[in-house]
């Protein structure tokens, strides 16, 4: 439900807003069941999970307090990205929801989940390359969407559900009509993936098989030679792909673009930004605003002083100039939870198990995405969901011996799994799972509430409806972007007063972005100690520029 959603008639953001909100129903209805039936098996057999999740939780509260940037930005993320507190909240739920699960039917309905998702997609995408496009949202890119909104990110997500597709078909007694169209779909897939122009989407399904390819040889071979011959065949086949991204190599011209080059830039930014402040970070969905000041003199050539981003394009960098080292080390400690389940898990048996096999490979995907690119409420939900999913796999088929539990019937062959008797309760685990889905969608919906208002208003081109939707309140949170959209509005319309208006409440609500300095340097009615005011803070918070004015 996540993954596919997209809104385009109501808001501005078709994509963002509406994962947020849709994320807050799934997240609250999944957690709201697990504390009214499950919070005993959460503790019991995942204390490690919860505690680093604890850990992390505190220090993302540590980073916004000592954020200079604006609360709600904190909470809720800058426009067009929305991955602050409480994107991450929700994925916590997400996780501590999905790590009780213990049947085999559990975890191949997750993997059921995926498949339909990337179905979806498939068709949506094989549609617009064949007919156009029929969602009237602007495309600048000019390539196929998805429902993430940008080709790279369809990319990567097809490349993740092409692989962990391969990964499935290899199940035993699968029949030959489901091999055949697995077959057709993955080749479809790939079609697709290249359409995109994304080269992370090559990247995410080549690593994809090969982990595939690993989990089949260790299954069909005893001898230990074929497995470090295959390790070391795909290990030379890696060199020569990071060589390539380095335009070194005869990959070069399958894999370089000149945004790999750039992200060099913005993880060495966003590296600098968790450096500089080691206890706190800068503040959720604040790498923005930091940016400037991060970012090495080097950058300023390539990719150039006016070229900027909101984000690091890799998530464990993002996490650490959000946090610092406390939310980084707890980010990175529960990460490896999922590593150790997975090392658990293939030294128990030489079988190939294709759910085991299939988690792994989507979630190893999801990963490798994370290190290259943006992080994507779409994307990442699939990365803490199979996280989750394979500490409990792990703890769902340790041997018999590991535990005094029962056994039930649905594990995989040579497998076992917690059968847990839920408690006796007035409350059904439907009503549950409804009464904490709307908590959750409440706790998402100011930003696409704001949205929506804000998309109405700016479409009526009524200066009163505009001015009503930049009121702040819970369901209208304030945001830098739409201030700063504001204005020049007004502006261009020949609204001036209203223009100074709200280019002063602009650099009142974020006196760290540029923007909203450059927004009131410009507009007409600024008097010139305030122009001189706001040139001084667009040198202050992009100091290495020499022409801050462009």
């Amino acid at each position: 439900f996540v993954a596919i959603i997209v809104v385009t008639w109501t808001v501005t953001d078709p994509v963002n807003v509406t994962k947020l909100f849709a994320l807050g129903g799934v997240a609250g209805g999944a957690f709201a069941v697990v504390l009214g039936f499950g919070a005993k098996e959460l503790w019991r057999s995942s204390k490690a999970l919860v505690v680093l999740v604890g850990l992390f939780l505190l220090a993302s509260v540590n980073a916004i307090i000592n954020s200079s940037g604006p609360l709600t930005q904190n909470i809720y993320g800058a426009y067009g990205r929305n991955t602050a507190f409480l994107a991450y909240l929700l994925l916590v739920f997400v996780i501590l929801s999905v790590v009780v699960l213990r049947t085999a039917k559990s975890f191949t309905t997750l993997i059921y989940g995926l498949f339909v998702a990337g179905v979806v997609n498939v068709v949506y995408c094989g549609w617009v390359i064949t007919f156009g496009d029929f969602l009237p949202w602007n495309n600048p890119y000019g390539n196929i969407l998805g429902t993430f909104g940008n080709p790279n990110f369809v990319g990567a997500f097809l490349g993740l559900f092409a692989a962990s597709l391969v990964a499935y078909s290899f199940k035993s007694g699968l029949h030959i009509a489901i091999r055949v169209l697995s077959v057709i779909i993955f080749g479809v897939s790939v079609i697709e993936i290249i359409d995109s122009s994304a080269i992370q989407g090559r990247v995410v399904v080549a690593a994809g098989l090969a982990i595939v390819g690993f989990y089949l040889v260790r299954s069909k071979f005893n001898d230990a030679l074929f497995q470090v011959g295959y390790v070391v065949v795909i290990s030379i086949g890696g060199v020569f792909a990071l060589l390539g991204a380095l335009q070194i190599g005869p990959l070069t011209k399958y894999i370089y673009k000149t945004s790999v080059s750039l992200r060099g830039e913005y993880w060495q930014a966003g590296w600098n930004m968790g450096a500089d402040h080691p206890l706190t970070g800068v503040g959720f969905d604040t790498y923005g605003d930091w940016y400037r000041r991060a970012r090495d003199t080097q950058a300023l050539i390539l990719p150039g002083p006016e070229t900027v981003t909101n984000a690091a394009h890799n998530v464990p960098f993002d996490v650490f100039a959000f946090g610092g080292w406390p939310l980084f080390i707890s980010y990175l400690g529960i990460l490896a939870l999922s590593v150790i389940a997975i090392i658990k898990v293939t030294l128990r048996t030489r079988a190939y198990d294709p759910i085991f096999v299939t988690l792994t490979t989507a979630w190893v995907c999801y990963q490798l995405q994370s290190i290259i690119s943006i992080n994507q409420i779409g994307l990442a939900v699939w990365g803490w969901l199979f996280g989750g999913a394979l500490i409990a796999y792990e703890i769902a088929t340790r041997p018999a011996g590991d535990s005094d539990e029962s056994t039930n019937s649905t594990a995989p062959k040579g497998r076992r799994v917690v059968k847990k008797k839920q408690s006796e309760t007035i409350f059904s685990s439907t009503l549950i799972a409804g009464i904490g889905a709307v908590v959750g969608l409440l706790l998402a919906s100011p930003p696409y509430s704001a949205d929506a208002k804000w998309r109405s208003a700016t479409t009526s081109q009524n200066a009163g409806l505009v001015e009503e939707a930049l009121k702040p309140g819970y369901l209208n949170p304030e945001n830098s972007s739409k201030y700063a959209n504001a204005s020049q509005l007004f502006e261009g319309s020949k609204l001036y007063d209203l223009a100074y208006k709200y280019a002063k409440i602009g650099v009142e609500f974020n006196p760290d972005s540029f923007d909203a300095w450059r927004v009131l340097y410009l507009v007409s009615k600024s008097t010139p100690e305030e122009k001189t005011l706001a040139l001084e803070n667009m040198k202050r918070l992009d100091p290495n520029n020499p022409n801050v004015l462009g």
